[in-house]
């Protein structure tokens, strides 16, 4: 069956789903997230993912391919890498690719979790 996010960039963040704050938060200021999952049994996790600003660590250990929708934000990883990302921006993380997200302005992304 062929999956359709119509729009992902319109949709209200008031229309996500409220999937609290950053399990792991860096600093005073708790990001939180939204979200819409499409995940359906037997395939990849995908969906829409949206955070307001605020350092946390990220704690996705599957690869992800990811395009920004909107937002800016840095995120470094624990080999050092240091990547500036902004809306228009695809990004591919392989599996365990950890480190620090700090999101300056509300990032919103579309994401394919890869097994």
């Amino acid at each position: 069956m062929i999956h359709h996010i119509k729009q992902p960039a319109g949709i209200a963040s008031g229309n996500l789903e409220d999937w609290g704050p950053v399990k792991e938060p860096v600093g005073d200021l708790i990001a939180k997230l939204r979200g819409k999952a499409g995940t359906r049994e037997g395939e990849p996790d995908y969906g829409i993912w949206e955070c307001s600003p605020g350092r946390w660590r990220r704690q996705i250990k599957e690869a992800e391919f990811t395009h920004i929708l909107a937002g800016r934000c840095t995120f470094i990883a624990d080999d050092g890498q240091r990547i500036e990302i902004a809306a228009g921006d695809t990004l591919y993380f392989p599996a365990m690719s950890m480190g620090i997200w700090d999101i300056q302005e509300t990032v919103r992304k579309v994401y394919i979790l890869l097994r």
